[in-house]
């Protein structure tokens, strides 16, 4: 209910009624007031597309320049071109510092991660939560919508202490959430953290489909994007990064911050499974022991998660056609020749 206070109170500064907006979303406005109500994705869709409309203000008044109806949809537009969603977001960011001007974005890539940065340029008061969600949430939702994949993050760090709904974080900004007030004399900073590889993902949409999406373009800030392009690289990783995750789809899944049924469903739609990925991650965990250790097969097969030596070699002749020893003599014999 804190972000339908924040569209009510832009209202009642600008001595105007949000009785209508509240009756487009089925808000009861006698509960606007009460902290613990709690509204749906669609009633927020709709109470933020009615005052956008009516307001003709897409920021809902937290930017100092007022961005009449379309401005958003301006942005997604310079972005089609891009040949990468890195090269979009950089445009997206300079672009959107020339129609707003005490908020700045930037993406940031170093130490092999991706930011999304929010940078306060003068102090936004009560407005910076209402500011900060919306417009991170909207650009996420727009840089999944231009891949057409969802762009897990990683972590998602908002500069002022946990709000008393900091519980909906997660739901708008799926993985880690860290809240931290912002330091004296230092310059407020939220960001969203992804892994570079999405940068490299090209961009799927054109204007056909930026004019379907236009009709009905708020569920891409209120929804998080569902699909990823990334799970598949993503799933091995995580397996070959942290062992523990391969002993059953759970682990795995929650190592990639997805439920256990969208992790099968997902990885269904890219044509693989949690097992056949398992047994990759197995299959060159194991051919790389045997070619750069002198590991006994035993310890091998304890090593990649087999119960015994026998298990192990006969799932690496299904893989390979030949005996795990086999293997390993022929390759340290094309190593010497």
């Amino acid at each position: 209910m804190a972000l339908v206070q924040a569209i009510v109170r832009v209202y009642q500064e600008r001595a105007l009624d949000p009785s209508g907006a509240l009756a487009a979303a089925q808000i009861e406005p006698s509960l606007v007031s009460d902290t613990a109500q709690r509204i749906s994705a669609l009633q927020m869709e709709r109470l933020s597309g009615h005052a956008m409309q009516e307001l003709d203000d897409e920021s809902l008044g937290w930017s100092r320049r007022r961005l009449p109806w379309g401005s958003y949809g301006m942005l997604i537009r310079s972005c089609l071109s891009a040949p990468t969603l890195g090269v979009a977001l950089k445009r997206w960011c300079r672009h959107h510092g020339l129609i707003c001007d005490n908020v700045a974005l930037m993406l940031q890539i170093e130490h092999g991660q991706a930011a999304i940065v929010l940078r306060e340029i003068e102090p936004l008061g009560h407005r910076r939560e209402f500011c900060v969600v919306s417009l991170l949430r909207n650009l996420h939702g727009v840089a999944c919508w231009l891949i057409d994949s969802r762009v897990a993050l990683q972590g998602s760090d908002f500069p002022y202490p946990p709000p008393p709904h900091a519980d909906v974080y997660p739901l708008l900004f799926p993985g880690p959430v860290h809240f931290c007030a912002t330091p004296e004399g230092q310059p407020a900073q939220a960001r969203l953290r992804l892994h570079p590889s999405y940068l490299d993902l090209p961009i799927r949409r054109d204007e056909n489909a930026l004019r379907q999406m236009l009709q009905r373009a708020l569920p891409l800030q209120v929804l998080p994007y569902r699909r990823d392009r990334l799970l598949v690289r993503q799933a091995r990783q995580a397996m070959l990064d942290r062992p523990d995750v391969t002993q059953n789809a759970s682990r795995l899944a929650q190592a990639l911050g997805l439920s256990v049924r969208t992790l099968h469903r997902q990885l269904q739609q890219e044509g693989t499974s949690v097992q056949a990925l398992k047994g990759q991650v197995r299959q060159e965990r194991a051919q790389a022991l045997l070619e750069r250790s002198a590991l006994a097969l035993k310890q091998i097969a304890a090593e990649i998660g087999f119960r015994n030596e026998k298990s192990f070699i006969r799932a690496f002749k299904q893989w390979t056609g030949q005996s795990p020893a086999a293997w390993r003599r022929q390759r340290q014999a094309g190593a010497a020749a």
